[in-house]
């Protein structure tokens, strides 16, 4: 079922509309023809004019819908013999984090990301992509084996942040972060990152620590959620809407602000209307950013990652 986002009402009533005077016009031999042309660009002049000008909060809910394709969506359609590996080797398996080799448009792979889940029993299951401690030692697992058999790593990014639970906690969880960042910077291979959703805080950056980092067009990436911003400035989560904008953490501003290296343009109404298409055109430029490192040097790419993070803050806004 569709979800409609709470600003996408007027766009919802006229699709709405529509799908009554279609459903009319199959049972009178196509006499409402004109009427359906017209209100379906109505519509689609109302969803580019509504997307064209999204707030930093707009993007934040697009970025969370739940019709937006998951880690799993582009494995089925960008991946061919995909081998899923589980487990940490030191405690359990964590399912909010999801990898293992496979083959990427003829080139051997290891694909590394979040996992949120699409219905209500998969949230749980991969507890809605908020992962433990062991779901970033896998991911440190699967970096050194990537290291190992020289294969490039491509990751993507969809999570809230890193799970707060105590046992989490205490299990290490800002060790196995840090720890998940620092493997990352010193691989010898090419890493690729994507955030398809959203990039909350160190548990984003620990899958996020590339030579090159992707965004598509409505997601975002920042160091904390706006309500937990709202929450410690303004004492007050109705704020959240001031602090989304404060953050700078949409594709556009970080692109300005040289943290990420490229936008990926998203279907008109986000990725949740035409999954396919973003996939794909994510897979486009994950291609063409994989291609433009494969000269470079083990040493070479390791020094490249490296610079990259070493240089952020020192551009301002445009």
């Amino acid at each position: 079922m569709f979800t409609f986002l709470e600003f996408e009402k007027p766009i919802a009533e006229l699709e709405a509309k529509l799908k009554e005077l279609r459903t009319l016009s199959a049972t009178d031999a196509g006499t409402m023809d004109d009427e359906i042309a017209s209100l379906e660009a109505k519509a689609g002049a109302l969803l580019t004019q509504t997307y064209a000008k999204l707030t930093p909060w707009q993007k934040t809910l697009v970025a969370r819908h739940l019709n937006r394709p998951h880690f799993s969506d582009y494995v089925r359609r960008l991946v061919t013999d995909f081998v899923p590996l589980a487990g940490d080797r030191a405690f359990a398996e964590d399912r909010a984090i999801q990898g293992g080799p496979g083959w990427f448009r003829g080139r051997a792979i290891m694909l590394i990301g979040h996992e949120k889940g699409s219905d209500t029993e998969g949230r749980v299951r991969h507890n809605f992509g908020m992962a433990k401690p062991e779901g970033y030692r896998k991911a440190i697992r699967l970096m050194q084996m990537a290291e190992r058999f020289r294969l490039p790593v491509v990751t993507l990014v969809d999570t809230q942040g890193a799970y707060p639970g105590i046992g989490a906690e205490e299990r290490g969880q800002a060790e196995a972060i840090a720890r998940s960042t620092q493997v990352s910077l010193g691989l010898t291979v090419p890493v690729v990152a994507c955030i398809v959703g959203e990039g909350g805080s160190g548990g984003a950056v620990a899958l996020a620590t590339a030579n090159r980092v992707l965004m598509l067009e409505h997601s975002v990436y920042s160091v904390i959620s706006p309500e937990g911003c709202a929450s410690i400035l303004w004492r007050s989560s109705d704020k959240k809407e001031d602090a989304a904008a404060a953050l700078k953490l949409t594709a556009q501003d970080l692109l300005r602000l040289h943290i990420i290296d490229q936008v990926v343009t998203e279907p008109m109404g986000g990725a949740h209307r035409a999954p396919d298409v973003a996939i794909d055109a994510v897979g486009d430029a994950v291609g063409r950013m994989l291609d433009d490192l494969a000269p470079l040097s083990p040493e070479a790419l390791r020094a490249d990652r490296r610079t990259k993070f070493l240089e952020i803050g020192r551009h301002g806004l445009a």
